[in-house]
């Protein structure tokens, strides 16, 4: 069997290239391995040569220490990949066909799965709902930030792209499928973004900005985005989203500069929905711009959204967080204005993503060209052997999506 390197974090700000077995089709003991899943059997499984697995940012929030993570986890959740081996099992996906993998493991058997809901598949993780590639408290799946993975539920979970050569022209855009294109993708319709909507996107990283590529896409007249770096939100107005830097002050004033007229005229600028792509590890604004303030978002797009309006929470919230501010958000608790969303009538979703409803209509808008979502969020690929250096460089706020490129196939096939 070939090597297989992979990603390994080794403590709060720490990762590594390191040697891991080479999958096989049952469950081994290891870092974060929940052990009602030793012994597993996976006949189901296809093992993949990873061709593309992304650094993302719910992959930082491990790797900065705020989560439960254990040191010598194999991290990498967003995955593409060649199959080269299928289990006894497998039916239709075959060896030499290049798939996307949802982040989100699932069985396709249980009753959240049959109704589409595979983000909290009840049978992959012994612990809860919900399970993930190499993430913490997801049931212990190897990561895919490797140079081979295994995917289990292989006829379920693979989204076979229809041409080969065609998909590996189109590689680095592919490669975002896997989860920030239809996580965005997600948080757009969930806030009920279509034709002539305005839209406020909290977050200029890459899912916000794979947000604000799905509410053009939706038919949004007016994407705004907010941040706190300028790099990135010179990223948004790139692709014509208006901007705000959220350190110079309120969002709601700099909103209500951009809409203008358009603004209803009573009450305060109100957008007709929000989306956060931020998350927990959120920052307060203007005087409070560096200081941790993780239910800022969620207030401010209460403020910010019209009655009767939809706020999509695509960005991660946690139920244990050891760098919390407090006693209180260390265990996911925030102190939330929910009396004003109440009043106003809001709606809120809130979860992972479920990949699977979005991601093969995703794949023929990247096909058809209606979409260039690896411009927009600026994927660059790198080699596997940089990914410590990806890490860091994304910590520190670089306008990109690292997209680790194990055998050099995203960058042979883009020339």
């Amino acid at each position: 069997m070939p090597a297989n390197r992979a990603v390994i974090y080794q403590g709060p700000g720490r990762v590594a290239i390191q040697e891991i077995p080479y999958p096989t089709y049952e469950m081994k003991d290891g870092p974060g391995v929940n052990k009602a899943n030793i012994g597993r059997r996976t006949p189901h499984g296809a093992i993949l040569r990873t061709v593309a697995s992304n650094i993302c940012g719910s992959d930082q929030h491990m790797v900065r220490g705020r989560t439960t993570a254990p040191e010598g986890l194999v991290l990498g959740h967003e995955i593409t990949g060649e199959v080269i081996d299928v289990g006894p099992d497998v039916e239709y996906i075959k060896v030499g066909d290049v798939c996307s993998v949802p982040f989100n493991i699932a069985c396709g058997r249980c009753r959240n799965c049959k109704e589409g809901k595979t983000g909290v598949c009840l049978n992959v993780n012994p612990d809860r709902p919900g399970s993930a590639y190499g993430y913490v408290d997801m049931g212990g799946w190897i990561g895919g930030q490797a140079e081979y993975v295994l995917v289990p539920y292989a006829d379920w979970n693979l989204l076979k792209f229809p041409d080969r050569d065609q998909a590996m022209a189109k590689i680095l855009d592919l490669a975002m499928l896997t989860d920030i294109f239809p996580t965005g993708y997600h948080g757009c319709v969930s806030a009920g973004v279509t034709t002539g909507s305005t839209v406020y996107i909290a977050g200029a990283g890459p899912v916000g900005l794979a947000a604000a590529t799905s509410a053009w896409l939706l038919g949004a007249a007016v994407v705004i985005v907010g941040d706190l770096n300028e790099e990135r939100l010179a990223q948004a107005r790139s692709f014509g989203c208006e901007t705000v830097n959220v350190a110079q002050g309120d969002p709601a004033e700099q909103v209500q500069q951009i809409l203008g007229r358009d603004a209803p005229a009573i009450g305060q600028p109100l957008v007709d929905s929000a989306v956060d792509a931020v998350g927990f590890e959120a920052r307060g604004h203007g005087a409070d711009a560096q200081t941790e303030m993780p239910a800022t978002v969620l207030n401010a797009l209460m403020d910010l959204t019209r009655a009767g309006g939809a706020i999509g929470v695509p960005g991660l919230y946690v139920t244990g967080d050891p760098g919390g501010v407090d006693e209180a958000a260390k265990v996911g608790s925030l102190s939330l204005r929910l009396g004003l969303g109440w009043a106003k009538s809001h709606s809120f979703v809130t979860g992972q993503c479920p990949v699977m409803k979005y991601n093969r209509n995703l794949m023929m808008a990247i096909l058809h060209d209606r979409v260039q979502i690896a411009k927009n969020v600026n994927a660059v690929p790198i080699p596997l052997d940089q990914a410590p250096q990806g890490y860091q460089d994304f910590d520190q706020g670089a306008a990109k999506k690292y997209v680790l490129d194990p055998h050099g196939l995203v960058r042979a096939g883009r020339n």
